[in-house]
């Protein structure tokens, strides 16, 4: 794998808005386990080695199970997640591939009956920060040891 530019070394300057977006998600109502299911799925479909590594131990500080993870891309038929999870799981997949069709009304109206104002933007932030992540470190070839 080619060597590429390594963004934070030369300009960390670039990453502050994904810092402040980070420590949004941090104090926002979504709690740990939300946003690694959120960040995980996200790297899952974009294929980010470097971030499925991550987040999977994060997950797993946070409480998250070993099967759980194991079955997350395949949770549409699993009953090991909740409703809320399912639909935060499936905003996931529709903002990360939102050239295929986007947030349908559906989707966003099921959010909207589980979910306040606040959960809502945390939910589109959180997909909104790891999808900018996952698209940095798989552009640099970041990856880990």
């Amino acid at each position: 794998m080619t060597n590429r530019i390594n963004i934070y070394q030369v300009k960390p300057a670039a990453y502050e808005g994904l810092f402040q977006l980070e420590q949004f998600l941090n104090n926002s109502p979504l709690d740990k386990r939300q946003i690694s299911l959120i960040k995980m799925r996200a790297s899952q479909i974009n294929g980010c080695a470097y971030c499925i590594n991550m987040h999977t131990h994060e997950a797993l500080k946070s409480g998250e199970t070993h099967l759980r993870l194991l079955l997350l891309n395949a949770w549409k038929e699993s009953e090991l997640f909740s409703d809320e999870e399912a639909v935060l799981l499936q905003m996931t997949e529709e903002i990360t591939m939102i050239s295929l069709a986007g947030l349908s009304d559906e989707t966003y109206s099921r959010a909207q009956k589980l979910f306040d104002e606040e959960h809502l933007i945390a939910i589109i932030m959180a997909i909104t920060t790891i999808n900018a992540w996952n698209r940095i470190a798989i552009s640099t070839n970041l990856r880990f040891e």
